[in-house]
């Protein structure tokens, strides 16, 4: 604004000492009007109280009225370009910091749609407006991930060249990598060591340390979690997601036969099976998880009405929530919100998700969540 003024005053003096038919020496300073060399208080000139009549009066040549003319015009269309040209650097700027972050990224996720916890990844990458393609993986053969030593899905390429594994250390890991803008992505990932470790069977199994952290400096984590235990709350939460509330995800959908045909329709229909594998999966895969769901309603110690535990996780996390806040984030989804919702979404379209909105305090907090993770095209 100030440039544009100081343009706009050097111009109108050039036009008007051109539009003058003759310019003597005797009388130029009478020609130009008292101005003012300031602009919103700052002084431009150099000279003094008689700066301006002293340079006319120093051009001894006929016409020099319309050189000085021609002096002013120039002067100020050079002004007026670094006004427009700093306008439009500060116009890009802005459009760049309120830009997606990490937009920069080039993401490739391998998953299988009906997975809650590669649903989780892709609440994530929604929510924060991060482009990504998809790769579906054939459950049966997982020819698409034969070139990788980790078998497990989710599995996000970064840039083709950095592999992260495992949901919770993928969003963890994108996490740190936004906040903080100072570390590489293979950076970030060293955060997150890959460890040995035995499951209750027995069995050896990979974990990752600090997985449900977001590894960030204090003052970052100050800005991140600016209430009083609001961190521990969403590492609480995201756990709980991970050990507790999946594993109510099979025992409902494929509570009875008829269930768990519904479920697998709805397993072939959005994921990548030939004609052949589709059809065996649909009936036989069917039966089969339902019988494995009762071995898991007793691993969980679940109840025989196996709804009365969903309906009973789904309401403790409303009431974790409380009824003063949108999200456990408070006005925006944290990652405990994400990781939530990236479960349970994998239920809608079956009986189980229709039974979980008519009788649990949820729905309002569901479609908030909806909201606000849908892509924009």
């Amino acid at each position: 604004m100030m440039a544009a003024a100081c343009a706009r005053t050097f111009s109108k003096v050039g036009r008007f000492i051109l539009d003058t038919p003759k310019c003597r020496v005797t009388n130029t300073a009478a020609l130009v009007p008292r101005m003012s060399m300031r602009c919103q208080g700052r002084a431009y000139g150099t000279g003094g109280a008689g700066f301006k009549s002293r340079l006319l009066v120093a051009a001894p040549v006929r016409g020099s009225g319309r050189v000085l003319g021609c002096a002013f015009l120039l002067g100020g269309g050079f002004g007026l370009y670094q006004t427009i040209k700093l306008t439009l650097q500060r116009h890009l700027a802005e459009e760049q910091a309120n830009a997606p972050l990490g937009t920069g990224l080039k993401l490739t996720l391998y998953q299988y749609k009906t997975c809650p916890f590669c649903s989780k990844v892709r609440a994530f990458l929604d929510y924060h407006g991060l482009p990504y393609e998809i790769v579906e993986v054939n459950p049966v053969m997982r020819k698409e991930i034969k070139w990788s030593t980790y078998r497990k899905v989710p599995i996000l390429m970064v840039n083709e060249t950095v592999q992260l594994n495992d949901s919770s250390v993928i969003i963890s890991a994108l996490k740190t990598y936004l906040v903080s803008k100072e570390k590489t992505i293979s950076e970030v990932l060293t955060f997150y060591p890959e460890m040995k470790a035995k499951n209750d069977s027995g069995k050896d199994v990979k974990e990752f340390g600090n997985k449900y952290w977001v590894m960030v400096h204090d003052a970052e984590a100050d800005h991140l979690y600016p209430e009083k235990d609001t961190r521990k709350e969403e590492i609480k939460w995201r756990k709980w997601a991970d050990e507790w509330l999946v594993h109510l995800i099979s025992p409902n959908v494929y509570r009875t036969p008829t269930e768990a045909l519904a479920s697998f329709d709805y397993i072939v229909r959005e994921g990548k099976f030939s004609t052949f594998e589709g059809f065996f999966a649909k009936y036989f895969g069917a039966a089969a998880m339902w019988v494995i769901s009762k071995r898991l309603k007793n691993r969980h110690h679940l109840q025989d009405d196996v709804r009365q535990d969903l309906y009973k996780a789904v309401n403790d996390w409303v009431a974790a929530i409380g009824k003063n806040k949108k999200f456990m984030g408070g006005d925006q989804p944290n990652l405990a919100d994400l990781a939530v919702f990236g479960v349970l979404r994998v239920m809608e379209g079956l009986q189980a998700f229709d039974d979980m909105m008519e009788h649990t305090k949820v729905k309002n907090w569901y479609r908030r969540m909806q909201k606000v993770t849908e892509q924009v095209s």
